[in-house]
């Protein structure tokens, strides 16, 4: 007599996802971006310079399409660090941003947790292809920066994005067509800038999540 097992019928799954985990990771990848109308609702402090601030980051990093650049300011708006890296993940998701995000601002500045209320801000510049409309990739590019702001003791400060038409202010509908994605840097004429990092612990966590 002979005994054996039957496999089970976990074992004969197919490793590959089902369109039910499929759907279910694009439903949470869709909770983890803000519409511009969540982003202006949610009292996002306005810029007093923009174009200051777009042009000096401008001309530090001089940004490509798929970089972003995350910079802390102070009350005064005197930005006080900020380091640019490139997008490496192939998915769109607030979650793999914000890790990025995070990594980046703990790398560059001591976090503000033991304070009641923040005092720096963090804002976001984006560099990508495209015209200045909201995308989705945008969308969760803001909810990554919200929250880690929010994990590191920061006020979340203006997203960004910079294309070949310029630059523009998501949710307040302030821009410029200089400097451009394709623009030549101008020249910084403040005060002495902190020192620009680049690449670094942010790439790294968008490299490991294009390789899931």
């Amino acid at each position: 007599m002979t005994f054996g097992f039957a496999p089970s019928a976990a074992a004969s799954k197919p490793e590959s996802p089902t369109s039910a985990e499929l759907s279910a990771d694009s439903a949470h990848r869709l909770a983890r971006m803000l519409e511009p109308a969540e982003w202006s609702a949610a009292g996002i402090p306005l810029l007093r310079n923009p174009r200051d601030v777009v042009s000096s980051l401008h001309s530090r990093h001089r940004p490509t399409p798929l970089t972003a650049i995350v910079a802390v300011l102070d009350p005064d708006e005197r930005l006080r660090a900020s380091a640019s890296f490139s997008r490496r993940a192939t998915v769109t998701d607030g979650w793999v941003f914000r890790n990025a995000l995070l990594a980046q601002l703990r790398r560059i500045i001591p976090h503000d947790l033991r304070r009641r209320t923040p005092v720096r801000t963090a804002v976001l510049l984006y560099c990508r292809d495209g015209d200045a409309r909201w995308t989705q990739e945008d969308g969760a590019w803001m909810w990554g920066l919200r929250d880690a702001c929010t994990l590191h003791g920061l006020r979340c400060g203006a997203y960004i994005t910079l294309t070949r038409d310029g630059w523009q202010v998501l949710g307040e509908g302030r821009g410029g067509r200089r400097p451009s994605a394709d623009s030549r840097p101008e020249l910084f004429t403040g005060a002495e800038p902190p020192v620009a990092r680049t690449g670094g612990a942010a790439s790294d966590v968008l490299r490991r999540a294009a390789a899931r």
